[in-house]
Formats: C-alpha cells, structure tokens, sequence
C-alpha cells in the first residue's frame, strides 16, 4: 500500500536510521538510552509524524484498506512479550509485565543463596529482586548469541506477579507479539526437561520459535524462590 501524504507534509530527519540503532550506530545517545525509542529526538520525531497533515486519498485508501476481510480464519486473540535468554526465545503475556530497563549488576544478598536469586537491582531508585529465568528453566544463558542478524541489547524486564515486583535479566528483547491462542503448537519432545515443564506450546513467528511460558507456574516459582 502506498502512503500518499500532503505536500505540506513535515520532513521528519530519521537520525535513527543513520547513526542510530538501525544505522551505524555512532549516536553518542545510545550509551544512554540504549535504544532510539528511548530518545526525546525519536520522540518528537513521532510527534511530528502524528501531527502532519493528509490528503483525502490517503483517508480513502486506508478506508479501504481496513474494510477488507481478514485473510487469516484464526483471530489474533493472545499477546505476549518475546524475549531470549541463551539461545531459547521465550515469552509471558505482556500483562505480566511494567516496564523495560537498562541491564544492571545485581548486588548479591547476604545470607541469600537460593538458586534463581541473584540479588537486587536499582531501577530508577526503586530495589527489585533480580531473578534468573535461566536458573529456573536449566537455560544455559553463556551460550553464543542466537543468529538474529541485528545488534541486540542485553534487558531487564521489570514484571509484577500478586503483590511482588520482579527483575528478570534477558539477553534480547523481540518486543510484542499477537497471535492466534489457536495456533499454538506442543513443545518438542528434545526440548530440556527443565524447560518444557513450564511450557503451554510453541508458537511459530517468522523464522521463530517461540516457547509460551506458563504464566502462573512462573509467578508461583518466582515467588517460591524469594522466600
């Protein structure tokens, strides 16, 4: 489809695509931010995208567009959030999660040395537990980076199970992703014993596969190992 706009359109300068994440990545900004998105440049860049005015055949075409049928039979009824650790992409739903930040070092707990809990961690002046889906899931998280073919940045993704926030280091973060509840395929028989027993299936995503963890036997470990 194409995306006709008004001649009065704002020339938006996409320095993301130049010296950015998707560029050579020379932005002396990302040290900071980690990622474009994160940047009030990429901010008001989208500002500006969402305020530019359009033509009425842009409106029409769109229009158009959206009164199509849906190709697929299955609705994209589930969404969840796509991560690595090690060489396995995994995800949770996205409802268990708050927010994205920065890797940092745990600090390790005194008297703590229960397998899964590698400390604490300071974001944004707030002090979470920091635990390690690896640990829990037998993942050998120091195996080579999975062949994404794009620079990837180490995450902390910062989740709420109950009452109890939680801090779970990721090696790659693939963002969000909807999907049919009913495409969802069943583990592999040579998936790790360790592993598998906390899966509900597998979806397929591109040249992905995506292992859907269960969602209340992570909370329930998590909280099980914090005490």
């Amino acid at each position: 489809m194409s995306t006709t706009t008004s001649p009065a359109a704002i020339d938006v300068q996409d320095c993301w695509n130049v010296i950015g994440v998707n560029g050579d990545q020379s932005c002396d900004k990302l040290q900071q931010h980690v990622h474009c998105r994160n940047c009030g440049v990429y901010a008001n860049a989208a500002q500006q995208n969402l305020a530019r005015p359009v033509s009425v055949d842009y409106k029409q075409e769109w229009a158009a567009h959206f009164r199509q049928a849906a190709a697929s039979g299955q609705q994209q009824d589930a969404s969840c959030l796509v991560f690595r650790i090690g060489r396995e992409w995994l995800s949770l739903p996205v409802r268990m999660f708050v927010s994205v930040a920065p890797i940092a070092k745990p600090h390790r707990l005194p008297h703590r040395a229960s397998r899964g809990l590698r400390g604490i961690v300071n974001v944004g002046g707030t002090l979470y537990p920091c635990m390690s889906l690896a640990d829990l899931l037998g993942i050998d998280d120091t195996e080579g980076e999975a062949a994404t073919h794009r620079h990837t940045f180490a995450r902390l993704l910062l989740t709420q199970w109950e009452d109890q926030a939680y801090a779970l280091p990721v090696a790659d973060l693939h963002g969000i992703l909807r999907y049919a509840s009913g495409s969802v395929q069943a583990p592999a028989a040579t998936i790790n014993k360790g592993l598998s027993r906390f899966l509900t299936g597998v979806i397929t995503h591109d040249d992905m596969r995506i292992g859907v963890l269960d969602e209340t036997l992570i909370g329930y470990q998590l909280a099980r190992t914090l005490r």
